[in-house]
């Protein structure tokens, strides 16, 4: 809404508005004090039908080539990588019932995409890239599919539709079908025919490169006055549009300018995105319940969230007085929350804005939405109310630079690419204060269809709408967390979404509490954390280092004991091991108060080895390869081991010759090739040791 006062504003006046002052010039007077001093300056061009640029074929034919707007460039790549991929269909569909003419309807989807000249344009690829090219009314309005359905069927069918990919270079991006609820109709009622019907589901889809979720306003629109007016026998009575996307196209280009240019729009708008992003983590590690695959499927669900309206009108309030919007405090407790349960203090969230602040793109349907990143640091001693004036500054100047589209920054800023994630930010929050859209349609009650698309475009991705009553009184928010089901389960983003609003209660009840001792768990949970997981206390008896680890490994010698780079032993395996290794040590003569150097990288040799040397009754010295060899020399003439334990590799990897570092007489003991296959694997105890062992003898030595 403050894009579209400060846009309205300046070509009203002939100046630039920035959105910034709607928020510094908090009355209308004040507002008004402010655009007076700058009033005349020149604003930029205005938004009218632009001249269309051509192109000559191979074959001498002048045809156009409108280039695809920058928001339209990423939808046609996406749709290029993968054009099965369902993830940027819009769909949407509602329930008539009554007295439907299907003729009109059919004829008022044709007066749509004749009206839209975005709904019947395809995309296809030149030598100088995509560019658009509108084909004409008559021949490219999409055949209204129509066919029956069993009422339990309604919203697979839906699905179904949704689910199917688009080529926009060769096909128009819209599909609509009419499916019709019950048995299958009889001869005087068939699907094919333009007769009247009782029940009907009209679906239709939308690829994202043609239309976004403010389009669904003009759509309903249109098409609601295109069919009352073909119901009545006539053509409808609308006024032509100002403008049709592909002057939108056009404009944006000249308004933005060229980023070689340091002076203009874009360069400078740019610049502000790669000060602001700088360093920003590729990744948000929250606590997945899947490893992160190689390659994103978008399968996503979803589940409810509600706040009740004590709690919105709480909100409002908290904004209210720090003089931000209800969008900021959402997004501040957002970040909150992602910084809890990730650990990180530098937190991104991507959202998109409408980028409709032009009166003449009120009525078009086209892709105008963009993608912000806000990015949030958070000091966990900060009171709520302190982030939340930041991340104010944070929002309004996101706001102000929201022309670059989100793929321009993508590669601009060039984070490290992966086909596994989403780039910049992987959490979304889209706040969904758009207009509601009511579609009257003549004998008809008309009524929406709940269905979840199965998608998910982010890891996580909060979707929320704010309502009110009639008199303005905040009556809750309520909405959706989808996610990623390659990565969660649903039980794990349900607690996702009860610690959200646990904590926007919090921050309600006390704003100014610190953000690190904002509570996100439930009563019962902290109990469950403090009383039970913290439970740690164990009666320790004494005895000897191992004597604990001989008991579980006797106990249970098939649970796993260690694991490494994807080998894991068994507390049976990994005992037989260590105490097989340990026989060989004693007979090399290792006994209490012998000290044998450890020469070994991380790895499971390097704990059997550890193990086996105390197992031995003497004591291990770690070295670690990776030191510098004066200093691994240093270590072993000091400590005069009897023996070395290491391996091919670490031999190889220190300096000056590998073992030159060692004594002569100092045995080296490679545990990767030494066979103790002739030891026994059962627990060594005293007898078998050159000595019995004491709890006053040494178990290591370290440097």
């Amino acid at each position: 809404v403050a894009t579209q006062v400060a846009a309205r504003l300046g070509a009203a006046l002939d100046t630039t508005v920035p959105v910034r002052l709607l928020f510094e010039a908090a009355t209308v007077s004040a507002l008004a004090a402010r655009i007076q001093e700058q009033a005349g300056s020149g604003g930029r061009a205005a938004l009218v039908p632009q001249p269309r640029p051509t192109r000559v074929t191979a074959s001498g034919e002048v045809v156009d080539a409108v280039p695809l707007s920058l928001a339209q460039q990423r939808m046609w790549f996406l749709n290029r990588f993968d054009q099965a991929s369902a993830a940027y269909n819009l769909p949407m569909a509602i329930r008539l019932s009554g007295a439907l003419d299907v003729a009109a309807l059919r004829a008022a989807v044709a007066d749509l995409v004749a009206r839209h000249e975005v709904l019947r344009t395809v995309y296809p690829e030149t030598e100088s890239g995509p560019v658009q090219v509108v084909l004409p009314a008559g021949a490219a309005a999409p055949r209204l599919q129509v066919r029956s359905v069993a009422p339990g069927d309604v919203v697979a069918a839906v699905a179904e539709l949704a689910s199917a990919g688009f080529d926009v270079t060769a096909e128009v991006p819209l599909r609509v079908a009419l499916l019709r609820i019950g048995d299958t109709p009889g001869p005087g009622n068939a699907s094919d025919i333009d007769g009247v019907v009782d029940e009907f589901v009209l679906a239709m889809v939308i690829h994202h490169i043609a239309g976004d979720g403010s389009s669904v306003g003009p759509l309903t629109r249109d098409l609601m006055t295109a069919y009352a007016a073909r119901t009545a026998g006539e053509v409808p009575g609308w006024a032509a549009l100002p403008v049709q996307y592909a002057d939108y196209s056009i404009w944006q280009r000249a308004v933005l300018g060229d980023e070689s240019d340091p002076e203009s729009p874009a360069a400078k708008q740019v610049g502000y995105w790669q000060s602001t992003l700088a360093g920003v983590p590729d990744q948000l590690d929250l606590p997945v319940d899947r490893p992160r695959p190689a390659v994103q499927s978008f399968a996503g669900s979803r589940v409810r969230v509600s706040i009740d309206a004590e709690t919105h009108a709480g909100l409002v309030r908290v904004a209210q007085q720090q003089n931000a919007t209800l969008f900021m405090v959402v997004h501040s407790a957002l970040a909150v929350l992602l910084s809890r349960l990730s650990g990180s203090d530098d937190i991104t969230v991507g959202t998109p804005v409408a980028g409709r602040g032009e009166a003449a793109l009120d009525h078009l349907i086209g892709m105008f939405v963009n993608t912000l990143v806000f990015r949030t640091r958070l000091d966990r001693g900060e009171a709520f109310t302190g982030l939340l004036l930041r991340q104010r500054e944070t929002d309004i100047a996101a706001f102000a630079h929201a022309d670059v589209p989100f793929e321009r920054l993508v590669e601009v800023l060039d984070p490290a690419r992966s086909q596994a994630r989403h780039p910049l930010f992987q959490v979304g929050l889209t706040f969904q204060n758009l207009a509601a859209s009511v579609l009257e349609l003549p004998g008809l009650t008309v009524s929406g269809v709940e269905f979840d698309s199965e998608i998910s475009q982010f890891d996580l991705n909060l979707i929320l709408g704010d309502t009110y009553d009639e008199s303005g009184a905040p009556q809750g928010v309520a909405g959706y967390l989808t996610y990623a089901t390659a990565l969660f389960d649903e039980t794990t983003v349900q607690g996702f979404a009860d610690r959200f609003a646990r904590l926007l209660r919090e921050i309600v009840a006390a704003p100014e509490t610190a953000v690190g001792d904002l509570e996100i768990l439930a009563p019962v949970e902290r109990a469950q954390v403090l009383a039970q997981w913290n439970a740690t206390e164990h009666a320790i008896r004494a005895g000897l280092l191992l004597d604990g680890f001989n008991a579980v490994a006797a106990a249970h010698p098939d649970r796993v004991a260690v694991s490494f780079e994807g080998t894991s032993l068994s507390y049976g395996e990994f005992a037989g091991r260590v105490n097989q290794l340990a026989r060989y040590l004693i007979a090399e003569g290792v006994g209490p108060e012998t000290l044998v150097g450890l020469l070994v990288s991380r790895s499971v040799d390097l704990v059997v080895g550890m193990y086996a040397v105390v197992a031995a009754g003497g004591a291990y010295v770690p070295l670690d390869p990776a030191h510098p060899a004066e200093r691994i020399g240093y270590i072993l003439d000091t400590a005069s081991p009897l023996c070395v334990l290491t391996t091919t590799a670490d031999v190889a990897a220190v300096a000056d010759g590998g073992v030159a570092v060692v004594a002569p007489d100092v045995a080296v003991l490679m545990l990767d090739t030494l066979d103790v296959s002739g030891y026994a694997e059962a627990e060594v105890v005293d007898a078998d040791r050159r000595a019995p062992v004491r709890s006053s003898n040494t178990a290591y030595v370290i440097f």
